[in-house]
């Protein structure tokens, strides 16, 4: 469900990603290990239409998103990408329920679909207790757990995590690692894991290593 072909890219005479070759089927975790500085966060950023590459194109469900109007792939990111990064980033005047429903009511969604969806998901990730607190009321895991739900809430293709686990402590950690899985066995989700978690990475599907730009085991 997604095929990266020849990624390039390069920051002013650095070169980071070597053309890179990535084929990714649905319902699988893949964890994206290697040193820093190998590329991984670049090549997640690139994958999720957060970055253009200098060559190549990425493909989503047969869809070259590279070559879409940044209207159109702005909306088209909004749709079908979640993301999930090391530091939560929930808005704190906001309370857990109101975070997960932003990307929904950015898609247009209606507040009664978009509040049945996001309670549905507090409940399936523990939280049905926590919809009305504010994330400086919740633990590091919980807290997590939200961005998580965020990530899900327009039901995206793929969920795209970097270093999601980095900010916990070893518990929380391996909560959250036995949620992906969790989501995978459930709901047939897809994901793409940046991480430096050994735990993680050999609970994936597969294991991709990259190092000085390129893959070089997957």
């Amino acid at each position: 469900m997604l095929e990266a072909k020849g990624i390039k890219k390069s920051y002013g005479k650095l070169q980071i990603l070597k053309g890179v070759d990535l084929l990714i089927n649905k319902g699988e975790i893949i964890t994206i290990v290697g040193a820093s500085g190998a590329g991984k966060s670049t090549l997640l950023h690139i994958i999720g239409t957060l970055d253009q590459p200098d060559e190549g194109t990425v493909f989503i469900n047969g869809i070259a998103i590279n070559s879409l109007s940044p209207k159109k792939l702005s909306a088209f990111r909004n749709q079908h990408i979640g993301f999930i990064f090391q530091f939560h980033h929930l808005l704190p005047e906001f309370t857990a329920i109101e975070n997960i429903c932003i990307p929904a009511y950015i898609a247009k969604k209606t507040k009664k679909e978009t509040e049945y969806r996001a309670k549905e998901l507090l409940e399936l990730l523990g939280l049905e207790q926590r919809e009305n607190h504010k994330p400086n009321e919740l633990s590091g895991g919980e807290q997590q757990r939200v961005a998580v739900a965020r990530a899900m809430i327009n039901n995206p293709s793929i969920i795209l995590a970097d270093e999601p686990s980095g900010n916990l402590d070893s518990h929380n950690a391996e909560s959250l690692h036995r949620l992906f899985v969790d989501l995978r066995d459930r709901l047939n989700q897809t994901f793409v894991i940046v991480t430096h978690n050994e735990n993680l990475a050999n609970m994936a599907n597969r294991k991709v290593m990259m190092k000085d730009g390129q893959i070089i085991q997957q």
